[in-house]
């Protein structure tokens, strides 16, 4: 398939499953918009031709200036939106730090839906557009010690949900991907804390903490989240909207 023509931002582009939707887009004919905190993704940019927009999503008014360099960067329309980043941290409920509680909301869901709201327009004007909001299988089921995850990924999910209704008229489709433990950075750089707080070695906690429920004793592969992100943006998929979609190794099957 082929997005010839069309614009895509994707945020927190600089590395796993972000990066790899950026390069799977790019291969197929689209203008990537690469979004990211991490100078990094100025590198994921050239190497694929696409546009670096640097940006602090747990700041509103940056999430605000975003959208603003995405219009501008691409005359005006940004295509299809596909909101990634997000971040992790492994604490129980009374040890959270309510500092990063906010930044975790802001930036998961908050700027999800600040992106939404800013981008919208030109695709309903259009009649065309695709959303794929990033969520995760702790989007659908809960795992301990990850209150400030779960919620935001949970709120994605009903975000999603909302704005299909809202914009389905308009040709737009909006879903969610519910991913199980992918082989990213964000992931490795929970094994120190999970290690830690269930009092295994580190080289125990993919397979006794992340796959213990999973039907399939793998992780995902971020070019698998990106083959199914490139589908839901075709015309093919065009009738699915308002899905929380799993690539979860049968997790949720429980």
């Amino acid at each position: 398939m082929t997005l010839s023509g069309k614009v895509a931002l994707v945020t927190g582009a600089a590395s796993g499953i972000g990066r790899a939707i950026a390069e799977r887009f790019a291969q197929a004919g689209a203008r990537v918009l690469v979004h990211d905190i991490a100078p990094a993704g100025s590198e994921v940019a050239r190497a694929i031709n696409g546009v670096f927009l640097q940006a602090d999503l747990s700041d509103p008014e940056a999430v605000r200036r975003l959208a603003q360099q995405a219009l501008e960067a691409a005359n005006g329309r940004v295509d299809i939106l596909v909101n990634n980043a997000g971040f992790q941290l492994v604490s129980p409920v009374e040890d959270f730090p309510e500092a990063v509680w906010d930044r975790m909301l802001q930036v998961m869901l908050t700027a999800p839906f600040q992106l939404i709201k800013y981008l919208l327009p030109p695709m309903k004007q259009q009649r065309w557009g695709r959303i794929i909001n990033i969520s995760s299988m702790h989007g659908l089921v809960a795992s301990p010690y990850k209150s400030g995850y779960n919620s935001a990924k949970h709120g994605l999910i009903g975000l999603t949900r909302t704005v299909a209704l809202e914009v389905g008229e308009f040709g737009i489709t909006v879903n969610a991907i519910c991913p199980a433990y992918v082989r990213t950075p964000l992931v490795e750089s929970q094994l120190a804390d999970q290690s830690r707080i269930h009092g295994i070695p580190e080289s125990e906690v993919i397979s006794k903490i992340m796959l213990a429920p999973a039907a399939i004793k793998r992780l995902v592969e971020p070019e698998e989240v990106a083959e199914f992100a490139l589908y839901l943006t075709s015309d093919k998929a065009g009738v699915i909207t308002g899905a929380a979609l799993t690539l979860d190794l049968g997790w949720s099957a429980r």
